[in-house]
Parts: structure tokens; C-alpha cells; sequence
């Protein structure tokens, strides 16, 4: 896979995807769309690869999707049926390429600077932990474009944050910065700048990745699966994965070394 303005980086047990478009503040092109979904499986089907971090280079994450593209995706067919079902299967399309991240098996980190507008913010909610630096804007931009936002950030942005802050992201259009990101739960910590939230990604994405990753990627599975279920359905449901999962080598290697007083080296078996 040689994609253009998505790049692939493997650091030890963690896997970066760039958005690497930095002239055009990661404008998110039609290649960009296509490839993304293309570096997450590949390396949520890396063995050696625990943890991913999503990051941008250059001055901003993401100004959100390019306008060219934008204004290329009304279909051309020989009724208006046609045409739209062809913009419902576009749509289909975009909303697949963020959700490859939401349904990676390893926990996904997004290193926040600069912008992140529009389907930026579609993109940071399909991950599990939201990093940024002091300097980061958010936006749901789609609405002052006369759009309805419509890869993710409806559905998965209420997840994140209380409805109040929703409705007037999402309403209003207006743009917040990184400390009301903090206090309203968008993000998890800020940083002075890109490098320190893209270091503190790293250190994070390290630690996750000592632990054992069967119990991580059974944690995000877990945590999945809980999505719309009630508390007992919850219950039964890890009940039955630690049943099939839990007696494991890592377990086994958890407990020697606890006993030992070493770090464990877990190998996710």
C-alpha cells in the first residue's frame, strides 16, 4: 500500500497513521478517504502492532473533507431515484472509512493540533481517546455549509459529551477551543503544543501496549458490546467472554511475574 497523503508508521508496538496533506491543512481528499480505511486494517491485522495513534502534519489535524471533493459527490443517473441512491451509497462510503477506526480491535488514540473541523470531528469520535494541544479548534462546521454532518458525529459525539454541548456545537456551528474541549469531556488532556500531545500519545499508546493485549482489545470489545445494552445484558456478556478468554498465557505470565517482582512481557496468547 503506497497512499499519497496517508502515511503508515510503525513504532515498536505502536502503529501511526498521518494525514500527511499538510499543504492543504489535511484537507481530507478522495484519496485520503479510500486509504485511511486501508492503513487501520492493516494494521489492526498486525500482530506486533498493540496500540494505534492517528495524527496530522503540518499546522492543523484536519480543516475537515476537501470542498473539491465535496462538490464532486452530487451523482449523475437517469432519474432522481438513481441519483439518490448513488449519493446514499457515497454517503455509505464516507461513513465506512471512519468507522474501520471505531471498529479496529486495538485501541485507537487521536493526537489533536491545530484545526479539527468538520469531518475532523467525525473522525476523532471513531476513537477511543482524544488527545489535543492548546492551540486545537473544534467544529461542526457542516452546519454553517448547510449540511447535515453526516459520517459519525451525530451518532457518536453524544456518547462523548453531555446533549447541552451537542446541540450547540451542532446547532450553532461555532468553533471551541481546547479548553472547552476539556471541560465539556471532548478530550482528554491539552498540551502546550503539537509535539507535547503527539510525545504524550506515544507515552500513552506505550503503556497501553505493556499491558496484556488480549485483555485490551477484550476490554474495547467488552466496552463495545455494552453500547445499548442494560447493565445484566452487560454482565452476561463479559461473563461469556472471560470464559472463553480468560485462562491464557498472558495470565499466566501476569501472575509468574507479579510472584517474581518483574515487568511482565506479555506476548497475546
Amino acid at each position: 500500500m503506497t497512499p499519497s497523503h496517508i502515511e503508515v508508521e510503525r513504532r515498536q508496538h505502536t502503529g501511526l497513521i498521518w494525514l500527511n496533506r499538510p499543504e492543504k491543512r489535511n484537507a481530507l481528499s478522495a484519496d485520503m478517504w479510500a486509504d485511511l480505511p486501508a492503513a487501520a486494517a492493516a494494521l489492526s491485522e498486525d500482530d506486533d502492532v498493540r496500540v494505534i495513534v492517528v495524527a496530522g502534519r503540518g499546522a492543523a489535524f484536519t480543516v475537515g473533507i476537501d470542498l473539491q471533493l465535496l462538490g464532486s459527490l452530487a451523482p449523475e443517473g437517469e432519474s432522481e431515484a438513481a441519483r439518490r441512491m448513488a449519493m446514499y451509497r457515497r454517503i455509505r462510503e464516507l461513513q465506512a472509512s471512519f468507522t474501520s477506526l471505531a471498529d479496529s480491535p486495538k485501541p485507537v488514540i487521536a493526537a489533536i493540533h491545530g484545526y479539527c473541523l468538520g469531518a475532523g470531528i467525525d473522525l476523532i469520535t471513531a476513537c477511543d481517546i482524544r488527545l489535543a494541544a492548546v492551540d486545537a479548534k473544534f467544529g461542526v462546521r457542516e452546519t454553517v455549509m448547510g449540511l447535515v454532518a453526516d459520517v459519525g458525529t451525530l451518532q457518536r459525539l453524544p456518547a462523548i459529551v453531555g446533549p447541552g454541548h451537542v446541540a450547540e456545537m451542532v446547532y450553532s456551528g461555532r468553533d471551541i477551543d481546547a479548553d472547552r474541549a476539556l471541560r465539556i469531556g471532548l478530550v482528554n488532556d491539552v498540551y502546550p503544543d503539537a509535539d507535547a500531545t503527539l510525545s504524550a500519545a506515544l507515552d500513552l499508546a506505550e503503556t497501553i501496549a505493556a499491558n496484556s493485549p488480549l485483555v485490551v482489545q477484550g476490554a474495547k470489545r467488552v466496552l463495545k458490546a455494552g453500547e445499548g445494552q442494560t447493565v445484566a445484558e452487560g454482565l452476561d456478556y463479559v461473563a461469556v467472554w472471560n470464559a472463553a478468554f480468560l485462562l491464557s498465557d498472558d495470565l499466566t505470565e501476569a501472575m509468574t511475574a507479579f510472584v517474581e517482582k518483574r515487568p511482565p512481557e506479555f506476548k497475546g496468547q
